[in-house]
């Protein structure tokens, strides 16, 4: 009888210290799962944003969408400039005389393929609405465009996101609902990660810098 209840407590024991090891290395998966996704989506948004940027440079507005966005990529130039110091004299009737007037020149060099200076020898701009987060798994990225007024004044404004859950999708849902309500400096807080905003004149994302290394 005693051998038995031995028998029983090590089989108790060998139980809780399996159970304890599967938490704690299933937390330490998820978190080493949830940090590669997240990093592929921030590298993502990051390039949305450098292509939304040279859109508003060369247009000065963002691209309605990502079809919009691939074809400026593709064919668009940005234009070369050299800025110079310069002066020219200008009769003063007033006082009538020559007056020495300084002012500044804009000189066009030439033009530079926004393709070559984004994306050399790459066709990713293609794909800027996807993640591919698994073999088998491609999440997609939403992108809105609007306008904000400020002093009377209309400025274009673009914000792409996409949904934590999506990029988690294969993940136990405790740690899912843990993710929605994390608030931490060192974690992206909310339920989505995103870049821009529809509301405030900003190209900011909600990721901390630690995924800026």
């Amino acid at each position: 009888m005693k051998l038995l209840v031995q028998l029983v407590l090590w089989v108790v024991i060998a139980f809780l210290g399996y159970k304890v090891y599967d938490s704690v290395y299933s937390s330490v998966k998820f978190q080493q799962v949830k940090e590669q996704r997240f990093a592929l989506a921030v590298q993502q948004l990051k390039n949305i944003r450098r292509s939304q940027q040279a859109h508003k440079i060369v247009t000065g507005k963002y691209a309605r969408d990502f079809n919009a966005l691939a074809q400026f990529i593709d064919t668009a130039k940005f234009t070369i400039t050299q800025r110079r110091d310069s002066s020219f004299t200008r009769y003063d009737k007033a006082f009538r005389i020559d007056k020495s007037v300084d002012t500044v020149v804009i000189d066009i060099l030439g033009y530079e393929s926004v393709k070559d200076s984004l994306f050399k020898n790459s066709d990713a701009y293609k794909k800027l609405s996807e993640i591919k987060v698994s073999k088998d798994k491609t999440v997609s990225i939403e992108m809105k465009t609007g306008v904000v007024e400020k002093n009377e004044i209309l400025y274009p404004v673009f914000l792409a996101s996409v949904p934590k859950r999506s990029l988690l999708y294969d993940q136990p849902e405790q740690y899912l609902s843990e993710e929605d309500e994390v608030e931490s400096l060192d974690e992206i807080n909310g339920p989505e990660i995103f870049v821009g905003s529809l509301e405030e004149i900003n190209t900011n994302g909600n990721w901390p810098i630690v995924y800026d290394k």
